[in-house]
């Protein structure tokens, strides 16, 4: 197939379109740079022995967008684009609306006139908010605690609603949890620009240096060790699962047709102690830790019940928290700064 990646040099866009390649479909990118590099599609190039289309572009300008789509003869998109960091959220909401929201209305409009009607849409666990009980299901209750959780929430029903208005669209929901790691072969990662956002990436940066010590935000929630729990997914097994999503999509079966939702998780949670202990043995050494209040928006628990993407997709991961470090550390050694330092 011949694919469009919304947000494709990011840092899971570069490593779904990466997969799109070597599962034999071509990519063309589309990216505004502004949390991502050019030389991550330099990297996918040595990689794949192919190098996909690029094309710089914000989702916000309408028309360049329409007619990137009117002249690409797509097969699907997968849409990736999108402010990603919970507490920069809660920080700056009518960014990440504009972003997240304005963004993908603009991609689905002119989807929609072009003909174009097969879409993976890279959604989020924040979906579910606090949730009722894990593991979750899809099925599970949803709404948000959080502007960027909201963001995700509203584009959902947005592709449901358009879906609802016209029986030609065919739609996956990605709910996916926590990426980490990079690629096994060290040359795709996280382009991490100043002090990290999330978990593992801050962990690198005080592994070099970078970063005073390992911060915990809370250590009084109602987990075994007091930190909160979550269902880390290495991003080349999320990867794999955006490419059989599509695939299923453009198949011809009952998942063809109409908005599918998958959780894309390992089913297990771990906690910030945990990740802090795996981080330390692939690096070989000791990480200096602070703990510090709560952060607005975050909950306690919360980690996937991923059978029916095993079902549906017949995917599932198969890379354990150790790989994700290992991997996070070889990729963070090559690439102390990001591409640049590559």
């Amino acid at each position: 197939m011949r694919v469009l990646a919304t947000g494709g040099a990011g840092y899971i866009g570069s490593h779904v379109v990466a997969a799109l390649l070597e599962a034999g479909h071509e990519a063309t990118v589309v990216d505004n740079f502004s949390n991502s590099s050019p030389l991550a599609v330099a990297s996918i190039a040595e990689l794949c022995g192919h190098r996909p289309q690029c094309v710089e572009l914000d989702l916000l300008d309408v028309d360049a967008l329409e007619a990137l789509l009117q002249g690409g003869d797509f097969d699907g998109v997968i849409h990736l684009a999108g402010l990603k960091a919970v507490g920069e959220s809660v920080a700056q909401p009518l960014r990440y609306y504009e972003a997240n929201l304005c963004g993908s209305l603009n991609l689905c409009r002119a989807m929609q006139r072009v003909g174009l009607r097969r879409l993976v849409f890279s959604s989020s666990a924040t979906v579910y908010g606090e949730p009722q009980s894990v593991p979750v299901t899809e099925d599970a209750p949803t709404g948000a605690t959080n502007p960027y959780g909201w963001s995700k929430y509203m584009v959902e029903q947005l592709l449901r609603d358009i879906a609802t208005a016209d029986a030609g669209w065919h739609t996956a929901l990605l709910r996916y949890f926590n990426p980490v790691g990079a690629h096994p072969s060290g040359r795709l990662g996280e382009e991490t620009r100043g002090e990290a956002a999330n978990l593992m990436p801050r962990l690198a940066q005080v592994a070099t240096g970078r970063l005073p010590n390992a911060t915990i935000y809370g250590d009084d929630y109602p987990t075994p060790d007091g930190t909160g729990i979550r269902d880390y997914i290495h991003v080349w097994d999320l990867a794999i699962a955006h490419v059989r999503a599509l695939e299923v999509l453009a198949g011809d079966t009952a998942l063809s047709a109409g908005v599918h939702t998958w959780n894309l998780g390992t089913g297990r949670g771990y906690s910030v102690r945990e990740v802090i202990a795996a981080f330390e043995q692939a690096c070989s050494r000791s990480l200096p830790q602070q703990v510090l209040p709560r952060r607005p928006g975050d909950i306690a628990a919360i980690y996937a019940d991923p059978s029916r993407a095993e079902r549906d997709l017949g995917w599932r991961a198969k890379r354990d928290l150790v790989q994700m470090a290992q991997d996070h550390w070889r990729w963070q050694q090559g690439h102390p700064a990001g591409y640049e330092d590559g």
